[in-house]
């Protein structure tokens, strides 16, 4: 056995061990329990993280991990809001159940993924009949946050999981998730979602919309913008974010939202950046800095998303696991390979410690250890190298 390829198994057995340990009666905690991750409320049930941790645990081979996925998935709908929206959070031991300042978006998106991909790779849990109204519900909250006309999800800002970023409007990486949820669950207007992110996301190209106002929207950004290989992080009206959502890239490409032959020209981006050193993969390729019109008072709060750091520029592994994917689904297997082997050794810094992330241009370990999402997307992005993974059917 090569260096690499006991390195990789080493990794898998410290992520399963990892999320065993995270595991509760209730589902996957976000990181491991000690008194600094439950002063940030991380020992929790969290909508997002424990449905991507749902992903990676279902592929797994552990029968103990697929039930701690299942768990987490019942008890965020035990806990749905009465219109459907998922929460960001719950502590079932104490009832708390928290849904963000300007709400969470995404939570629901990510529950209803997890819930399809669970019940598809694991049938004899039968989750998708058991919890048919809580899909019913996340579905019909979600079609109200739809756009009438353009059949995008429209948002507050910071209310998806860059918490502390200003994108607000039409989101790249919450359309992403939209358009993939509208394939899972065959909803209707899911090409016309694809077409109208395609004219607003990527609004260089030759096409002159039907629509008067989505013309308008194009027009504020050709006029003081330049084209570049990424889709552009959110659109407003007037107002747009050019400081290249990454994550939110890989999963318009991943998802099929973006079109197939524009994807390798963002791949080849994100090396240009040398966004993917030296972890995998840094979430923002120029971050917003203090002096922007697009920075916010509130991006300063625990010093933490400062420029480099967090979700203005750090390194995230478990966005890694699905930039390993999507390189896999590109055909890029060696390169694949590659970044998967940068993911265990970013797992390995601190004697296994899974760190939340990663600074941008120092590599610095920062946040939380022993993060959950971070073992989990390990696990599915090994998977999607060796395994026949199909996240959309």
């Amino acid at each position: 056995m090569d260096t690499d390829t006991a390195l990789l198994e080493q990794c898998r057995r410290e992520a399963i061990a990892l999320l065993l340990e995270n595991s509760t009666s209730y589902g996957v905690l976000a990181s491991a329990r000690n008194d600094r991750s439950s002063a940030r409320n991380y020992d929790a049930i969290f909508g997002r993280d424990a449905a991507i941790c749902a992903l990676g645990m279902a592929v797994s081979g552990e029968d103990s991990l697929v039930q701690a996925a299942q768990q987490g998935v019942l008890t965020l709908a035990r806990h749905q809001a009465g219109n459907g929206q998922i929460p960001k959070y719950v502590k079932p031991e104490t009832g708390e159940v928290d849904f963000w300042y300007a709400g969470c978006i995404d939570a629901t998106l990510w529950w209803l993924i997890a819930l399809h991909f669970l019940d598809r790779t694991h049938r004899r849990l039968g989750l998708s009949e058991r919890l048919a109204a809580h899909s019913d519900r996340a579905l019909q909250w979600l079609q109200c946050q739809e756009h009438q006309g353009w059949h995008l999800l429209q948002q507050n800002e910071a209310s998806d999981w860059a918490d502390i970023m200003p994108r607000s409007g039409f989101v790249l990486y919450t359309n992403a998730l939209w358009y993939w949820v509208k394939r899972l669950y065959q909803l209707p207007c899911t090409g016309e979602t694809r077409r109208f992110a395609q004219q607003l996301f990527h609004p260089f190209d030759a096409a002159v919309p039907f629509q008067k106002r989505v013309r308008l929207m194009r027009h504020y950004i050709r006029n003081r913008s330049r084209s570049t290989p990424f889709m552009l992080s959110w659109v407003n009206l007037s107002a747009w974010g050019e400081e290249v959502d990454i994550f939110g890239n890989i999963l318009a490409y991943l998802t099929g939202l973006g079109y197939p032959s524009d994807a390798c020209k963002m791949v080849s981006a994100v090396v240009a950046l040398r966004a993917h050193e030296p972890h995998p993969v840094r979430v923002v390729g120029v971050p917003i800095d203090e002096h922007s019109g697009a920075w916010r008072s509130y991006m300063a709060r625990h010093r933490q998303n400062l420029p480099w750091q967090y979700h203005n520029g750090g390194a995230w592994p478990f966005v890694g696991g699905f930039w390993v994917m999507l390189l896999a689904a590109l055909g890029e297997k060696e390169m694949a390979r590659e970044e998967l082997v940068k993911m265990a050794h970013s797992s390995r810094v601190n004697g296994w410690e899974f760190n939340e992330w990663f600074h941008g241009r120092t590599g610095e370990p920062m946040g939380m250890p022993r993060q959950s999402w971070n073992a989990a997307m390990y696990l599915l992005a090994c998977y999607s190298l060796t395994g026949d993974l199909r996240l959309i059917i």
